[in-house]
């Protein structure tokens, strides 16, 4: 926006917004973006925003084939995109824990896409009515809608992101092709050793996806994750294998595994579990202030309305809420064959979806929709569902366990999805309000782009699931002829700490003293004042994939910092203005590269599982021999050198990247060594 305030495209303007050229191109980037971020979410237990990316791809594809493209059409485009790849988020932490539970044996796609849109619809609904509030009267920053609206305009204006992203993008989906198609490489090395009566365990995920996720997330969480895994492989394995035994098994690393897999990862359900109740009692203040202002209209002028701020009819919306509810309703009671039970989890829903929908979108104005914990949100609905489930079915009703725990999912999928898109809505009309789009041809876009999430998320899953079953528990009830060991199970941590709670809840099978300890884990984080569901995480993802993610936040740190230094000449006290605006560019820069190179390996990942499912695995079909673990090392290697090449592009002139990266690290151990001075204990 001008320093006036005003948008970039005037209220007086009308240029074109949502064409059919928008929709089409909308609805394929929408489709590789729910497909890529559901690969990316099932193996790495998170998801990245696509409204950058998504922007940037829409100019490149948009700009090409025609002249006359609009500010507002790639907008449109990018609201489009980002839609479904926010409901795939939603949709692969709850969906997926159905199969680890045991209740489905694989995808069903017509339920799948049944709960995306009600809750896809409900989130985005709740988010229009919305939209005034917290974008205009507050103000809120949106600090992702800001970043979005900067790369449409510089698009707009000329740059050079579009082409670094077409970079990135091809790079990213070259390496997927090379690992995970002709498997060229290990996609993991990975080793133990014995060692004073214990094991010991390295390991790392070649994955330039997981060292983008890193980048992005920067050091801070970066290093919190890092800490989990090794809390987790480094700590809490070798204790109890010391303690216990060690089971039989054909070789150390998979002994390793099945301590972790039977054991330890009930430690990080417990600190997820608490985690994500904190980080809700935590934001109380602001939960309840986002509430208060949503449930209290303000009363609208008389004055002539303009384009800029014309929304989709409210009464129109809140028939649609209605009708959705009502929707949920029969749904449920067909899915469940209960009257009484999906009668108290439609009205259960309508209630929850509201309230997480609008603590999503003010939380998602505050720290931004990345930073909103959805997964918090998740769990905590899943325990006030488990109780409700447990009332009405268990204690009234009394239904068997199987039906509980499908009522219990069902609820909660639909729930998580609605605050799963909140966030992302409020994000892509907060970057509309600041081009000057028409809200309600935005709002539209939005729907268009959760309808084509949730047709594509089914066949999604259930195709990943196929090609390398989605979550070890679920592998291992039924694994792949051609992976007994479910090495290649993608590890959806989420579905299964929600499949986990479900079970513990009515069937008692839940490892309650590892939960335990995961709980006073999660509290001592909390004193610590870290941030517990990072390190949560952590703990309950194998270590090997903390490691890439570690390794991206190095490669932020000494970025960000080689352009302090090109600036300032040093490292001491705040930056200088220049300083901080250089480093920014750079973030930036490794931002979209990043994003490009999470997109082209997830969507080649999405690719190969085609080809796996079709029984066209290249590997066999060309006689690749794979490379040994030192040269799978040194080809990840290469790749991680072009990133970096690549995301340092945008340092200012004039200074020596290996000749800082020294200075750095010398100017760590400075202040490490000085931590430890005398004075300092005192």
């Amino acid at each position: 926006m001008s320093a006036l305030g005003e948008p970039y495209i005037p209220a007086s303007e009308s240029p074109k917004e949502l064409t059919p050229r928008v929709i089409i191109v909308g609805i394929i980037l929408g489709i590789l973006m729910t497909a890529a971020n559901a690969y990316l979410g099932l193996y790495a237990g998170m998801t990245v925003s696509a409204s950058i990316p998504a922007a940037v791809m829409s100019m490149i594809i948009l700009r090409t084939v025609f002249d006359d493209v609009s500010i507002l059409e790639n907008n449109a485009v990018q609201t489009m995109a980002s839609a479904g790849e926010s409901l795939a988020a939603g949709v692969i932490f709850t969906v997926p824990a159905l199969l680890v539970i045991g209740i489905w044996d694989e995808i069903q796609w017509l339920d799948t896409m049944i709960i995306a849109i009600l809750g896809g619809l409900l989130g985005t609904m709740f988010t229009i009515a919305l939209r005034r509030l917290f974008i205009v009267e507050e103000a809120l920053p949106y600090p992702e809608g800001v970043a979005c609206r900067e790369v449409l305009v510089a698009g707009e204006e000329g740059g050079e992101g579009a082409l670094a992203i077409l970079y990135a993008l091809g790079i990213g989906a070259v390496y997927g092709l090379m690992v995970k198609g002709f498997k060229v490489t290990h996609h993991s090395v990975e080793s133990a050793v014995e060692f004073l009566g214990t094991r010991l365990y390295a390991g790392m995920d070649l994955s330039i996806a997981l060292l983008s996720v890193g980048y992005i997330v920067g050091i801070r969480i970066a290093s919190f994750i890092f800490l989990g895994g090794v809390i987790g492989f480094g700590i809490l394995v070798p204790m109890y294998g010391l303690i216990n035994g060690w089971p039989n098994s054909p070789d150390l690393v998979t002994g390793f595994y099945s301590i972790w897999a039977s054991e330890i990862r009930y430690v990080g359900v417990g600190a997820m579990v608490v985690g994500g109740v904190y980080t809700l009692w935590s934001m109380r203040k602001t939960i309840f202030t986002g509430l208060s202002k949503a449930l209290v209209k303000k009363e609208q002028s008389d004055e002539l309305i303009l384009r800029t701020e014309i929304d989709l009819p409210l009464d129109k919306v809140l028939l649609v809420c209605g009708g959705l509810v009502g929707l949920t309703f029969l749904y449920y009671w067909w899915a469940t064959g209960s009257l009484i039970l999906a009668l108290a989890g439609a009205l259960f829903l309508g209630v929850v979806s509201f309230f997480f929908a609008a603590v999503a979108g003010y939380i998602a104005g505050v720290v931004g929709s990345s930073n909103s914990p959805v997964s918090g949100m998740t769990i905590a609905t899943l325990l006030f569902t488990v109780a409700l489930v447990w009332v009405v079915g268990d204690f009234f009703l009394k239904l068997g366990t199987e039906e509980l725990m499908l009522a219990t999912l069902l609820i909660a999928a639909i729930v998580a999805s609605s605050a799963a898109i909140a966030g992302d809505v409020m994000q892509d009309l907060k970057t509309g309000h600041m081009v000057g789009a028409t809200p309600w041809r935005q709002q539209i876009a939005e729907i268009i782009g959760v309808l084509t999430g949730a047709v594509i998320i089914g066949p999604t899953l259930q195709l990943l699931h196929k090609a390398f079953r989605i979550s070890k528990t679920a592998c291992e009830i039924n694994p792949l002829p051609d992976d007994p060991t479910c090495s290649n199970a993608l590890f959806a941590p989420q579905a299964e700490l929600i499949g986990a709670i479900v079970q513990g809840a009515f069937g008692g099978d839940l490892n309650i003293q590892m939960v335990m300890l995961g709980a006073i884990i999660a509290v001592a984080l909390i004193m610590l004042k870290m941030p517990v569901m990072s390190v949560a995480i952590g703990i309950y993802l194998p270590l090997g994939l903390s490691v890439p993610i570690m390794l991206g936040g190095i490669i932020s740190y000494f970025a960000l910092n080689s352009a302090y230094l090109r600036i300032d000449g040093h490292l001491n006290g705040e930056p200088s203005i220049e300083a901080q605006k250089a480093a920014k560019d750079v973030e930036n820069r490794g931002v979209l590269i990043g994003a490009g190179f999470i997109a082209g390996e997830s969507i080649l990942g999405v690719f190969i599982a085609i080809l796996i499912v079709l029984d066209m695995k290249l590997d066999i079909i060309f006689g690749v021999t794979t490379l040994n673990d030192i040269f799978s090392l040194l080809f990840f290697g290469w790749f991680v050198a072009v990133f970096i090449w690549l995301a340092t592009r945008a340092l200012p002139k004039g200074g020596n990247l290996l000749t800082e990266s020294v200075f750095i690290i010398r100017n760590i151990a400075t202040k490490f060594i000085g931590s430890f001075k005398l004075q300092n204990w005192k």
